[in-house]
């Protein structure tokens, strides 16, 4: 095969003639305008009668405004850029361009004695061609946007809402011929928004005009598109979308954290993360992303289900380096998939460690010398390290205590706490507790910052109840319920991870974060929502409160005061140090009730409460 002809077919080359083709269109389009408009302008001012002369001098007068027009295009192109053809931004250099062409004609005829044109040519020739030109332009983008449509066989859709992020969906669906959505109308339930025309769409009603609307338009499925809105009006849409025979999807509303446009994919099938009835606070909480951007970062615990989106999260601020550290091979493994599709398991950025190794988290530390550290690594199941309280004694606290001391020069360090931190009445509460003492104690002994996290309940965790309620429902078996009043404060991944990233530049040291998670849900109201959408009618079982269960969680300690003094959302709580050298009674190997004892007598301020405690055997 002929090198040249492989050249002349390869795909920069084609982009080069479609370019290149699309700006000679142009030239002639803005052309053709200025004479058209220059000849009506004359014809016009000449009370409809020109002579050949005057049919020259107007057209070569067009001409001469037409090469002013783009020479000043090419300069302007050439020091702001150029907007897509047909777009907003292009009608307004588009029309600033005009003017100025016109203008510089127009200054030159002032200046000539015999003027080949009337002066009022150059004023309402421009104006003509101006809009011949805007005209081709929008017949241009008329017609991409026909060609861009999706396919007629892609389901017909009606958008619920009417706000920014549904503008934004319905200009990605119409524009992408591979959607699997044609959006074909508009519903919301305000009046002041009905008979509104949206991306060529209309509002045909609310909530009430649901089942017409889908008939009318023989749509098959509605995408529920409100940003904050309540569970209730979620429920409700839902009933009547499928009431009315059609597929209903959902489009998150936690889109502003991805720090990315709307795509098509964001639509999906209903969760019961939708259903709880909780607003999601995360959309009003913004943060500087660049005060990660350029430094080292790692993440212990990388690999669980708050540490995997915290890496993800941590990838969009362009760190100089984020370090992923987690036990679990297997975890990393889908880890690394998940940010980078692929998983090699090859590269640097993988640290496979256990905290509770200190000389080995020494020694990585060390090597790696990150800025940040977020310390996401424990034992978090409540009822099994009730029952093994050594365990949680090996990984959360001496783990932490490990990770604590290999960080004296880290710049910043967050701890990953929980709200059962407080007022502990478990041997997790207990463990993560010390936790938030111990890096109060770090923080007063070294230059960086030092602070905690507390999370409530994250959704859709590993372990989490909502996880445990859906393997059940899918098992056919009976929801259990420990009582039926117990209640659980809720956040969703996104809002647990960008409390941590907002620690990292708000957090002063010493202190715990604790984000405004709204209304406490009630369990029992979540299991029967559940069983509601359960294909098969399913029972809820109570089993009754385990030990180190509590009834109501708590955000604050008894002696602690909920301070916001940088923002609205977040607490600031002040934490009483414990020095490492006062945790030596702490002995995982002795009797499980004795280390409880000992654990609960850590979590007061005053250390001198355990002096009353019989040494451990």
């Amino acid at each position: 095969m002929d090198p040249a002809a492989s050249r002349a077919d390869s795909p920069p080359h084609r982009d080069w003639v479609t370019r290149r083709t699309k700006a000679l269109s142009l030239l002639t389009l803005d052309t053709a305008a200025w004479c058209g408009g220059f000849l009506v302008a004359a014809w016009a001012r000449y009370e409809f009668g020109l002579t050949p002369r005057q049919c020259v001098l107007a057209l070569g007068t067009a001409l001469v405004c037409a090469i002013v027009h783009t020479s000043i295009e090419q300069v302007r192109f050439t020091a702001r850029g150029r907007h897509p053809v047909g777009s907003a931004g292009e009608a307004r250099d588009l029309a600033a361009t005009a003017i100025l062409a016109a203008a510089v004609v127009l200054t030159a005829l002032a200046a000539m004695s015999e003027r080949p044109v009337p002066a009022s040519v150059p004023v309402t020739g421009g104006a003509v061609a101006l809009l011949l030109m805007a005209a081709g332009r929008a017949g241009y983008r008329w017609r991409r946007d026909r060609d861009d449509r999706p396919a007629r066989s892609s389901d017909r859709a009606l958008i619920y809402g009417v706000d920014a992020a549904s503008e934004r969906l319905v200009r990605v669906l119409t524009g992408d011929p591979q959607s699997r959505y044609l959006p074909v109308g508009l519903l919301d339930d305000a009046p002041d928004r009905q008979g509104l025309r949206l991306e060529g769409l209309r509002v045909l009603g609310g909530r009430e005009q649901l089942e017409e609307a889908v008939r009318r338009t023989r749509a098959t499925t509605v995408i529920f598109s409100i940003n904050g809105s309540d569970a209730e009006l979620m429920r409700d849409v839902r009933g009547r979308t499928l009431q009315a025979g059609a597929a209903f999807k959902v489009l998150p509303p936690v889109r502003e954290l991805l720090d990315r446009p709307v795509a098509v994919t964001d639509v999906r099938d209903l969760q019961i993360t939708d259903l709880l009835g909780r607003a999601q606070r995360v959309a009003e909480l913004a943060f500087e992303r660049n005060g990660l951007a350029g430094r080292r970062v790692l993440v212990t615990g990388a690999g669980g289900s708050i540490g995997s989106e915290l890496c993800r999260q941590i990838a969009r601020c362009e760190p100089g380096e984020l370090m992923m550290l987690d036990r679990d091979e297997s975890a990393l493994h889908a880890l690394q998939m998940s940010l980078h599709g692929r998983a090699l398991l090859d590269g640097p950025e993988l640290v496979l460690a256990d905290i509770r190794d200190a000389d080995g988290i020494a020694r990585i530390i060390a090597d790696h010398q990150p800025d940040v550290v977020f310390h996401a690594a424990a034992l978090k199941h409540l009822t099994l390290l009730q029952r093994h309280p050594g365990e949680a004694i090996k990984t959360n606290v001496r783990g932490t205590l490990n990770v604590l001391e290999a960080c004296r020069g880290v710049s910043e360090f967050v701890n990953i706490s929980t709200d059962k931190a407080a007022n502990p009445a478990s041997v997790l509460g207990y463990s993560k507790r010390i936790t938030e003492r111990l890096t109060a104690h770090y923080a007063t002994q070294v230059d960086g910052r030092f602070l905690s996290v507390r999370f409530g309940n994250v959704l859709s965790s590993r372990g989490s109840v909502l996880t445990a309620f859906q393997a059940q429902v899918e098992a056919g078996v009976p929801i259990t319920v420990t009582h039926p009043d117990v209640t659980r404060y809720f956040m969703t991944v996104q809002e647990a991870v960008h409390l941590v990233l907002q620690a990292a530049v708000i957090g002063r040291g010493g202190e715990a974060l604790v984000l405004d998670m709204g209304e406490p849900v009630r369990i029992a109201d979540v299991a029967r929502r559940l069983a509601a959408e359960a294909p098969t009618p399913t029972e809820i079982v109570f089993t009754g409160l385990r030990p180190g269960e509590k009834l109501h969680e708590d955000l604050f300690g008894i002696d602690e005061i909920d301070s916001r003094p940088l923002h609205p959302l977040i607490s600031h709580v002040r934490v009483p140090a414990l020095a490492p050298e006062e945790l030596h009674t702490l002995d995982p190997y002795a009797d499980a009730d004795e280390l409880i004892k000992r654990m609960a007598a850590y979590c007061e301020e005053l250390p001198t409460r355990m002096s009353v405690l019989p040494s451990p055997r």
